[in-house]
C-alpha cells in the first residue's frame, strides 16, 4: 500500500488511479449502494481529494496476506474534522479491487455527505468520459 499512499499524500489521483482494478468496489462511507468500476471509483476518489482539507494518513496497518490494508486518516471537510479509515483489498496482481471508506463522526460524515452531493453531477460526468474514453 505503500503506493498508494503516496500517490494519495502527493494528490497524484493519475497514479492512484493505475492502481486501481477494472472491476474495482467503492464502498462510501455515506452512499447505501457500492459503486463498481474503475471510471467512477477514480472520479470520487478525485472528488474526495477536492473536498478533504488537511488530509493525512496517520496508520497504516496490514493483514498477515498482505492483501487486506487499513489506511487512517484526519482531515476537514469545511469546519468539520473527520477521522476515517480507507479499508482495501488488493487482488492477485497487487491491484485495488475492494475500498470501502468509513468516516466519523456523524457530523463529519454528514459534511462530506453534502459537499460530495454537490459536486456528484461532475463527478458522474467525469467518469462517462472516462469510460467513454477506454472502450
Amino acid at each position: 500500500m505503500r503506493a498508494f499512499r503516496e500517490a494519495v499524500e502527493a494528490r497524484d489521483l493519475d497514479a492512484v488511479e493505475a492502481l486501481l482494478a477494472e472491476d474495482v468496489v467503492f464502498t462510501s462511507p455515506v452512499v447505501f449502494k457500492p459503486y463498481r468500476g474503475k471510471a467512477i471509483t477514480a472520479a470520487i476518489l478525485r472528488g474526495v481529494v477536492r473536498v478533504f482539507e488537511d488530509f493525512r494518513y496517520d496508520r497504516e496497518l496490514a493483514g498477515a496476506d498482505g492483501r487486506d490494508h487499513a489506511l487512517v486518516f484526519s482531515a476537514r471537510v469545511g469546519d468539520r474534522t473527520v477521522g476515517g479509515c480507507d479499508f482495501i483489498h488488493v487482488d492477485e496482481n497487487g491491484l485495488i479491487d475492494e475500498f470501502m471508506v468509513m468516516v466519523r463522526p456523524l457530523s463529519g460524515a454528514q459534511a462530506l455527505a453534502e459537499a460530495m452531493g454537490a459536486r456528484f453531477d461532475r463527478i458522474a460526468e467525469e467518469a462517462a468520459r472516462a469510460e467513454a474514453r477506454s472502450a
